[in-house]
């Protein structure tokens, strides 16, 4: 397609009318007296203490969004960079609680703004507001009260124990040198087992996340067609998502076509989609700090080819059958091992693997895991090695669904997704160590996956857990009919354009 044609039929996708959200939902936010009894609960676990949580730094760069530490942000709702909470407790109920943030000089106030008035913080977060030069002070006159509890500062729980240099935990490891007989504790747990259950005012607010993060999925769809570029895809949907009244994406958009389809979290989105290939879109909008997380691969050319629909029709089914097993009090485990069943049985028909029990020589570094979890060694493994889902809420990956779930059933008011998902690439046998068992596998699903070699495919849903089982948020089109049927009304729309 010739650029000038290109970009004139993406300016056409760009002018179309925007998703509108209602007023009312967009009016939706956290309610100040549910800031304080989320305090109160944790309060009422912790019993003595006091708790420490870092909120997020200023960002470094000008082109960085500033986003609040989760947990900070699920105690608080303040949404400013480098303040820090403290809240002392005793016999589970709280006798001290404050923001601290540090001063900021006049001038430099007239480029970031100046601080909060007192009266107006008090209304909105029922805190009080003091320079965080005095934060040592108080702590150190707290530091009898009992047990020190911590809040992890990072952004995502993915990387919680990977960031030993935060500005909350070389506060930590100063104050408890200084008083040595002090215990310190860590308070994720305990807001882990409440921030998966989502109240009234979470849930609206991830509907509206999830309808914005599934009108950008419906605009990509139209938008999609050999010659266009990933990154085409990517700044359409961050359009869509601001113009219907998110803050922007909750994650970088993944946006892989052709090879780049079979990596789980491609990021370089940069590539021009080529005839017959599929796009893996995993994308989600980020609205009043909660984020939405949805992905559906289409087909590049409007019509999923044979080979293309055969590997999609075992994702979707594998999804329904996770999606049948979710209800309160139900195992997690057991929609990963219908899933994980399904595959494995569907792969073996397609010829991927040698038999739906056969297993191989993996690569990875938890291979010395393979007696106590099986099913890292299996073959149908190869063909999806993450995880099939996840809670969300203040982050993409938030405590809850299948990888981070606190007590291993699903719990009533939790939204998680189900993203199961089948990666085909000649990459995945050339990876593999050169062992006997290795050299029989390849030999006979070589032919195969050279046939099927660059296919991957991910469905991603969002799902509320209702009392009767999961109600389905996230209604982007997923049938092949339905994605094939979106992708050529926008072909015949933009052939009366000519």
């Amino acid at each position: 397609m010739p650029r000038a044609a290109l970009l004139g039929s993406l300016l056409v996708v760009l002018a179309s009318p925007v998703p509108r959200v209602p007023a009312a939902v967009l009016a939706a936010q956290i309610p100040q007296s549910e800031f304080a009894a989320r305090r109160d609960t944790v309060a009422a676990h912790l019993g003595d203490g006091v708790l420490l949580a870092f909120g997020a730094p200023e960002a470094n760069t000008d082109e960085a969004d500033f986003h609040q530490y989760p947990a900070f942000q699920y105690l608080t709702g303040y949404e400013r960079v480098n303040a820090v909470f403290v809240m002392a407790v005793r016999d589970g109920k709280v006798t001290y609680q404050m923001l601290f943030e540090p001063l900021i000089d006049p001038r430099r106030a007239l480029y970031d703004g100046f601080a909060p008035d007192s009266a107006d913080l008090q209304q909105r977060t029922g805190l009080g507001l003091r320079d965080r030069d005095q934060l040592r002070e108080v702590m150190d006159a707290l530091a009898g009260r009992g047990t020190l509890w911590t809040v992890t500062d990072s952004h995502s729980r993915d990387y919680r124990g990977t960031d030993s240099l935060s500005a909350g935990r070389s506060f930590v490891q100063r104050f408890w040198a200084a008083h040595p007989r002090v215990t310190v504790r860590s308070a994720d747990v305990v807001l882990d087992s409440l921030m998966v259950i989502k109240s009234p005012a979470e849930i609206a607010l991830l509907r509206t996340a999830i309808d914005i993060s599934v009108a950008g999925q419906v605009a990509a769809m139209k938008a999609v067609r050999p010659g266009v570029n990933e990154h085409q895809i990517f700044a359409l949907t961050d359009y869509t998502f601001r113009m219907a009244g998110a803050s922007g994406p909750s994650f970088r958009p993944i946006i892989g076509s052709g090879p780049n389809s079979t990596s789980y979290h491609y990021r370089a989105n940069d590539r021009v989609m080529q005839a017959g290939e599929v796009v893996v879109m995993d994308m989600g909008a980020l609205y009043e700090g909660y984020a939405g997380d949805v992905t559906r691969t289409i087909p590049v050319s409007g019509t999923f080819t044979a080979d293309q629909a055969a590997v999609y029709s075992i994702v979707r089914r594998a999804q329904q059958a996770a999606e049948r097993e979710a209800r309160p009090g139900a195992p997690v485990r057991a929609g990963d091992d219908a899933i994980r069943a399904l595959m494995a049985t569907e792969l073996a028909r397609l010829g991927l693997t040698e038999g739906s029990d056969a297993s191989f020589d993996p690569p990875w570094a938890d291979a010395a895991r393979c007696r106590q979890v099986p099913v890292v060694c299996s073959q149908a493994f190869l063909y999806m090695a993450h995880g099939p889902g996840h809670g969300i809420g203040l982050e993409v990956h938030d405590a809850g669904g299948y990888s981070y779930s606190p007590t291993g059933l699903f719990q009533l008011n939790e939204v998680f997704t189900i993203e199961p998902g089948v990666y085909i690439s000649t990459a995945l046998l050339d990876m593999l160590a050169d062992t006997p068992k290795n050299r029989a596998f390849i030999a006979k699903v070589r032919p195969v996956v050279e046939r099927y070699n660059h296919i991957g495919i991910r469905i991603e849903d969002d799902y509320l857990v209702t009392a009767s089982g999961v109600e389905w948020l996230s209604k982007a089109p997923r049938e092949i009919k339905e994605i094939e049927a979106v992708m050529q009304a926008a072909a015949k729309g933009r052939g009366k354009g000519k």
